[in-house]
């Protein structure tokens, strides 16, 4: 990894985030619907997580004691292993169930049946999702930035997208910004203060919570401190961020990590239930019934949901593919290929991207996942100064406002949208 470290580095107290976490693992409702000891998770181990044969099994809003009857029986009646069970607040205390089929069992059948059954209201198997980070490409220039952040002027986006000018008129300020992604560094100096709380879905994942690189990348780029003389500077400086580990590095210590329906459901509906008003999926991965509905969720709360889109497909991937959902794709790079598939309704800076790594250092970054992120900044500018725009009004607003050349995609314009919100020309070049 190509890293720019800090002249001072500064370690986290041993243990110290433990007590910060807003939930762990799943748990099954006791009969009195308290939380009882965890049952065994769907994903094993952190890196390791293994969801073959499994299935999520959504049932209607019911009392404690008739749906873990019903969850009993369900397992009885299809020979299957209960592994996990938790009600989903965002989804009006829905009880959800994850089983483990035997492999013997035929899993399309399975499920065929229990989408038959009347006291199910969604059958599913648990699904894989990856980010959607890139290799990286050369160095970028500088610019000048107009911060005295020492590494904004190696920030191409700083000067692409006038942040300079735009902060003078937002910051994000107070703005809920939940990140369901890996783990971040939490004690990194750009982002110290900036998450004020965290959760983890992954099973063993509170270990490297603090080393994950995604997550810490994401984070750096939607809310870095601004002007505090240390390294760069965020998209929306002052929002405030929700961390909610879903993904696991694969392999361990890489750019590139994995989560499952499990996970993301986890997270997700804990994002809901702490009222985020921006929610930053940047991952992709097949068309999630369960998925769906959480989002489905959130967006009639008028939760601005932003997802990275997945240019090797079609349609651009779930969760990016889903109505109602703001899919970001990457920047073309010079010299790239036209594109031949989908188009994104919007692209934002993916190229050489200049963002917070763990262990108080500092990279570049590529791909949709990174867009995704500015555009999820960008949004939080909106709503400080705009609060309350629904889903459709935000991607109405962002979408039209881009900067198009040519046939390309409309890219991410925070002067022009913040300039339609307040009535007049917020950047110079307005």
């Amino acid at each position: 990894m190509r890293s720019i470290p800090l002249g001072l580095r500064l370690s986290l107290v041993g243990g110290s985030i433990a007590a910060t976490f807003l939930m762990g693992c799943a748990s099954a409702p006791s009969s009195g619907g308290a939380a009882s000891a965890p049952v065994a998770p769907a994903a094993t181990a952190e890196g390791a997580a293994d969801t073959a044969g499994q299935v999520l099994v959504l049932m209607e809003p019911a009392p404690a004691t008739l749906w873990q009857r019903n969850s009993a029986e369900i397992a009885g009646q299809y020979g299957l292993r209960q592994v996990a069970a938790w009600t989903v607040g965002s989804l009006e205390g829905a009880p959800c169930v994850v089983y483990q089929a035997s492999p013997r069992q035929d899993l399309h059948q399975v499920l065929k049946r229990l989408d038959a059954d009347p006291r199910v209201s969604v059958a599913q198997p648990v699904q894989r999702f990856h980010v959607l980070a890139a290799l990286p490409a050369p160095t970028p220039g500088q610019s000048k930035s107009g911060y005295n952040d020492p590494y904004a002027d190696l920030q191409r986006d700083v000067a692409e997208l006038s942040l300079a000018s735009v902060h003078r008129v937002a910051t994000g300020k107070g703005v809920k910004v939940g990140v369901v992604d890996t783990g971040l560094d939490l004690d990194h100096p750009d982002l110290r203060g900036r998450v004020v709380g965290i959760g983890n879905y992954v099973e063993s994942g509170e270990r490297s919570f603090t080393s994950d690189v995604h997550g810490t990348a994401v984070a750096g780029i939607l809310a870095a401190a601004s002007n505090n003389q240390v390294g760069i500077v965020g998209v929306a400086p002052e929002a405030l961020l929700y961390a909610f580990k879903a993904c696991w590095q694969e392999p361990p210590a890489s750019r590139q990590a994995v989560c499952d329906s499990y996970t993301l459901a986890r997270a997700v509906d804990a994002a809901l239930g702490q009222g985020v008003q921006v929610l930053n999926l940047s991952l992709s991965g097949p068309p999630d019934p369960f998925l769906s509905k959480l989002l489905g969720a959130a967006i009639a709360r008028r939760t601005v949901v932003v997802a990275a889109y997945d240019g090797a497909q079609a349609d651009g991937g779930f969760p990016a593919s889903r109505e109602g959902v703001l899919g970001v794709g990457a920047e073309s790079r010079p010299g790239d290929p036209a594109r031949t598939g989908g188009k994104p309704p919007l692209v934002g800076p993916a190229v050489d991207v200049l963002s917070t790594a763990p262990r108080n250092s500092y990279d570049f970054f590529n791909g949709s996942s990174f867009a995704a992120a500015h555009v999820a900044g960008v949004a939080a500018l909106v709503l400080e100064r705009k609060p309350g725009l629904s889903a459709a009004e935000m991607r109405d607003l962002l979408v039209s406002t881009g900067r198009r050349t040519g046939s390309e995609p409309p890219r991410i314009d925070p002067c022009a949208a913040l300039a339609r919100v307040e009535g007049h020309a917020v950047c110079a070049a307005d």
